[in-house]
Order: structure tokens, then C-alpha cells, then sequence
């Protein structure tokens, strides 16, 4: 492990009654590096949080933080000495407490003046100077979760765990708040995970993403290389809009209903030359053609863009964002044409 690595999860996995939640998960984390872990409801995801804050014991594998061990198959060191701080998603907040009671709670044994001196140090990292004599219920949303945060770095944590931070929050109110928790780590070096199931919010203030489906950890990135280059069909639509057109693989190409494509493969196709070929949102131009055989069957107006489905002569479908001011009207008859030089990533074709 080199000496920048805050933790190093080896082969960490844990089951429920026989049914595994969290299955061979191996990743490190460097120091001052956010990483987020993407993946649908009940994947096991806020599991493996638990685990490396010590909530749960691992069943086979090894949690090392600072170079110390700190669970395995025969060992459990406690959450409370692991100097690692967690954000919950209901943020737990003491009610009758104050804001800077809040914040301090976790600073026991540090004397009165360090501990006035680091409160006003974290309140106003966090952006809550003045609101020390508040009540959580005094607060916004926003505020709120600010105070959690400002609780959990406190006590100068080695990292920071976050589970679903931002779900409470509206969406008006979670791009902002969102903004404002990455400028915060950031500006505390603070080494981070959160786990969350919104694509925007993990790709938006992570380094690093994982994505997690059924307990296993498929595929860590940084968030452009996961989104371009993902290395399953699961991985390319929980990252962000996608379709896949049957080819087959001509050279160094592979023919479409799109046209012949560069490629990359994502995976060994072995022998084969169909394949399926990942296409994103952006990835085609949307021209009127009259003679064409692909049709416009509908529109959605996003504001910023207009996302135009058409289908293709075999039935297949592709979902293409054009500018907002696209007046192609469902019905029209189209012809795609790439737009981009770089090669489409293949998927072996299933059956």
C-alpha cells in the first residue's frame, strides 16, 4: 500500500442470513480523494459503508485504514476507534441542542478553549458562522446538512463516510448543497466516500466512482472514463441514457442501422463477429431526410436540449439529444450520422 492510501478494502465481503450483500469488494482510497459509490437500492452499497465505519463485521476480506487493519474474518476494531466520521442520511441531529452543541458533541475530551477554537474553525468552513446558538429546527434542509457535516469534521477525522447526503433535500435545493459539501471536503483535504443511486450527484463530486450492482463492486473510474468506456450493458444505463444497435463486425468496423461504426470492444467477444454497440445520447446528429426509413416517434423538451427518440427499420430504438431549438416534429422521416471520431464501445451480443 503506498503511503498516500487512506483505506485499502481487500476482498471484503458480508452476508444476511445466506444472502450475500456485499461480495469480494477490493478498492483503496487515496488521501484527499472523493470517491462515490453508484448503484441501485438494496445493492449493498450503504452495507459496505457500514462496514468500513465498523457498524457491521465483515465475513471473509480485510478493511485497512492508515495502514492498520481494522476488521477481518477474525478481528473488529470499534467504530469508535477507527477515527473515521459518518454523515447519515437522516443526519441525526440532537434537537435540543444548539448548532455548536451539535457540532462538539463528539469533542469530549478536548479542553473548553480548543474546543470554542475548533468550532469557530468548522463553522466556518462549513459556511454556518453566526448560527451557533441555533436549533436544528431553526434551520433549511441545507443548513441542516451542513451541521452534520460540520459535526462529522470536528473531530478531524481520516475520512468521511456519507450515505445518501443529499436525498432529503429537494431537487431546487440539491445542486446547490451538493456544490457546497464537494467545496467543503475539498477545502478540508478531507478524504471521502458517499454512497448514493443519483448518477448526477456521483458523477458530479467524485474523483472516483464505483458502481455496485447485487453486492459486487463492477467497475471503479473516474467518472468520464466510467461513462465513455463502461465495461458491462448495466454499467452504460445506470451511468446515463443509453441504447444498444445490433452490428456485426466488419474489419475495423462494425455495420449498423447507423452505419458503420468505429469500435472498441469492452469485453472478450471471443469468435463472434455480432456484437452490440453502446450508443449515448449525444452520440448521433439528427438530419431530415425524406427518403429515409428511420422516423421521429417522439420529442422531449428538456430546456437545454430536446431529446429525440426515433426508431430505426428493424424496430429498435435511439435516444439522440439535440439543441433545444430542434424543430424536428415526430413523424419526420431521419438519418443519424455519428457525431464523434471516437470508437463506440461493443458488447459481446447476448444469445
Amino acid at each position: 500500500m503506498i503511503a498516500s492510501t487512506v483505506l485499502e478494502c481487500a476482498s471484503v465481503s458480508k452476508s444476511y442470513d445466506g444472502v450475500a450483500a456485499v461480495r469480494d469488494a477490493s478498492f483503496t482510497l487515496a488521501k484527499g480523494e472523493i470517491m462515490s459509490i453508484l448503484g441501485p437500492s438494496g445493492c449493498g452499497k450503504t452495507t459496505l459503508l457500514r462496514l468500513i465505519a465498523g457498524f457491521e463485521r465483515v465475513d471473509a476480506g480485510e478493511i485497512t485504514v492508515q495502514g492498520k487493519q481494522v476488521a477481518s474474518a477474525n478481528s473488529h476494531v470499534q467504530p469508535e476507534r477507527r477515527n473515521i466520521g459518518m454523515v447519515f442520511q437522516e443526519y441525526a441531529l440532537f434537537p435540543h441542542l444548539t448548532v455548536g452543541k451539535n457540532v462538539t458533541f463528539g469533542l469530549k475530551d478536548v479542553p473548553d478553549d480548543k474546543k470554542e477554537q475548533r468550532l469557530a474553525e468548522v463553522l466556518q468552513l462549513t459556511r454556518l458562522e453566526g448560527l451557533g446558538n441555533r436549533y436544528p429546527s431553526e434551520l433549511s434542509g441545507g443548513q441542516q446538512q451542513r451541521v452534520a457535516l460540520a459535526r462529522t469534521l470536528a473531530p478531524e477525522p481520516v475520512m468521511v463516510l456519507l450515505d445518501e447526503p443529499f436525498s432529503n433535500l429537494d431537487a431546487t435545493l440539491r445542486s446547490q448543497v451538493r456544490a457546497e459539501v464537494q467545496s467543503i471536503l475539498h477545502d478540508q483535504g478531507a478524504s471521502t466516500i458517499f454512497v448514493t443511486h443519483d448518477r448526477e450527484e456521483a458523477f458530479a463530486m467524485a474523483d472516483r466512482v464505483g458502481v455496485m450492482f447485487d453486492g459486487n463492486l463492477v467497475q471503479i473510474d473516474t467518472p468520464g472514463a466510467m461513462y465513455r468506456f463502461p465495461t458491462t450493458a448495466d454499467v452504460a444505463r445506470i451511468t446515463g441514457v443509453s441504447d444498444l444497435l445490433e452490428g456485426t463486425i466488419e474489419g475495423g468496423r462494425v455495420a449498423t442501422e447507423a452505419g458503420k461504426l468505429p469500435w472498441m470492444s469492452a469485453q472478450d467477444i471471443g469468435d463472434s463477429d455480432s456484437v452490440s454497440v453502446l450508443v449515448r445520447a449525444d452520440d448521433f446528429l439528427v438530419m431530415p431526410n425524406p427518403n429515409a426509413k428511420a422516423v421521429v416517434v417522439s420529442r422531449e423538451y428538456r430546456g437545454d436540449a430536446m431529446i429525440l427518440v426515433v426508431r430505426l427499420p428493424s424496430g429498435a430504438t435511439v435516444h439522440c439529444r439535440q439543441g433545444p431549438y430542434s424543430e424536428l416534429a415526430a413523424g419526420t422521416q431521419v438519418t443519424l450520422a455519428p457525431s464523434r471520431v471516437q470508437p463506440f464501445v461493443a458488447f459481446p451480443k447476448k444469445g
